[in-house]
């Protein structure tokens, strides 16, 4: 073995060392300063706001503990069957404050827009487009107004309200989970927003004048059916009541004289 390639091995290992003890030293430094690591929960895609969290949407990571936010969380499986009451953004931390279990904070109430009413009415095929309707929709009332005794020629289809948000569909709500048979954190079961149809039960956002007005509409007899407009047509228009007379157009007059002479009779009575 040459006195050279000895001399090579020598000054090699001497660099190791001093890169080792380097290394050593940096570490040393940033333990120090930055706090041993320690293991958190961090997102792993963007979360939206109450949206459940499971395995698919957290990871485990290490940082320093100078770095780990105040309530954060280091066993993943304290944020299966979550609800994020913010939105989280990829890596972020996943912290106590940020998350809670299904319940009361996350019902239908935050849905509500300030100084708007959430209001249900009782619908079925044929008042809710065959159940189509979903959370997020809008539509307009229309119901058959009776105002003369339930006399034919005065009933009148009134469109009562117009660009409603639907705000749920039975236990199907605007930007949250449905959620059902919920008996603990470990118990919860989504619904399929795809198939579900099952509800008999529309919740609109109205002010309180509207409600009013939807409240003595229904108690008065009438039954709301909802028509489903586009999401982005924002218009509004005046549109005239529908009558008996509109619909037989060309045999109106006809209709018109069958009920005066009807009147006629029973004054004569």
């Amino acid at each position: 073995m040459s006195r050279a390639f000895v001399l090579s091995l020598v000054v090699a290992g001497i660099a190791m060392m001093m890169v080792y003890s380097y290394i050593n030293g940096r570490e040393s430094y940033y333990l120090n300063k930055y706090g041993n690591e320690s293991s958190v929960v961090v997102a792993k895609v963007d979360i939206k706001e109450l949206e459940m969290l499971d395995e698919s949407k957290v990871n485990i990571t290490k940082m320093p503990q100078q770095f780990l936010a105040p309530g954060h969380i280091k066993d993943i499986k304290e944020v299966f069957n979550t609800i994020a009451t913010v939105p989280i953004l990829k890596g972020e931390q996943i912290t106590k404050p940020r998350i809670t279990y299904p319940g009361a904070r996350t019902g239908l109430s935050r849905q509500v827009s300030i100084g708007k009413r959430a209001f249900s009415i009782l619908v079925d095929n044929s008042q809710a487009v065959s159940r189509l309707i979903k959370p997020g929709d809008r539509v307009d009332v229309v119901a058959l107004i009776d105002y003369a005794g339930g006399k034919k020629d005065f009933l009148k289809a009134q469109t009562v309200l117009q660009d409603v948000l639907v705000l749920s569909t039975g236990l199907s709500m605007t930007n949250a989970l449905p959620l059902v048979g919920i008996k603990g954190a470990e118990e919860v079961t989504k619904l399929n927003l795809n198939t579900y149809t099952d509800y008999t039960t529309v919740t609109l956002e109205l002010d309180p004048f509207q409600v009013q007005k939807l409240i003595f509409m229904t108690n008065g007899g009438s039954r709301p059916y909802l028509s489903l407009r586009n999401n982005d047509d924002k218009q509004q228009v005046r549109i005239k009541g529908s009558k008996l007379y509109d619909v037989l157009g060309d045999d109106a007059d006809e209709a018109k004289s069958f009920f005066a002479s009807q009147a006629q009779k029973l004054k004569q009575q």
